[in-house]
């Protein structure tokens, strides 16, 4: 049948063949070739980013567990029979602004299914320089005690600006 064709014919089938051929070999070999191509890109860049995140992870749990062993070594190291209410009383001698302080109110809380309890003291200084402010809370915070301000509140007096109100909350954890 196709020696009765013509040779313009001919090549019309031939390039139609062609056509069919290229069609089915780009449509089934290449096109998924070029899909599986982007899919694995595609997991790669999925795994890579879950790999990126671990790694922050890791950091993050390793940069915890560093403040976790300081913190215990510096509880461990804690004066026997150390309070938080002595302790800031000694801290005001040492700043030289006893009589300053209008109150001082110690609080515990005790943890649940915990050996540990929360002590807090509320302070109240009245009439001080934000200098004498300043060193009494460097001594507070540098502190190996442990020992953190967890509230506080700033205002000036009436009289002159250069003096200040304070109340502030401190807090550490206790056995």
């Amino acid at each position: 049948m196709i020696q009765k064709l013509t040779k313009r014919e001919k090549y019309a089938i031939y390039a139609l063949s062609g056509a069919i051929l290229l069609f089915i070999l780009i449509q089934f070999i290449v096109f998924p070739s070029i899909d599986k191509r982007k899919r694995l890109k595609r997991t790669l860049q999925v795994k890579e980013d879950a790999l990126l995140e671990m790694i922050a992870l890791k950091s993050d749990y390793n940069a915890i567990e560093k403040r976790t062993n300081l913190a215990k070594v510096r509880f461990e190291n804690r004066e026997k029979g150390f309070t938080l209410f002595s302790f800031l009383d000694s801290l005001t001698g040492k700043a030289r602004i006893k009589e300053y302080v209008t109150y001082m109110k110690p609080s515990t809380t005790v943890q649940k299914d915990n050996s540990y309890k929360i002590s807090q003291v509320e302070m109240k200084l009245k009439g001080l320089t934000l200098q004498q402010l300043t060193t009494y809370l460097h001594m507070v915070e540098t502190s190996k005690n442990m020992v953190y301000i967890k509230r506080l509140s700033i205002s000036k007096t009436g009289e002159q600006e250069s003096f200040v109100d304070v109340v502030l909350q401190v807090e550490t954890v206790e056995k």
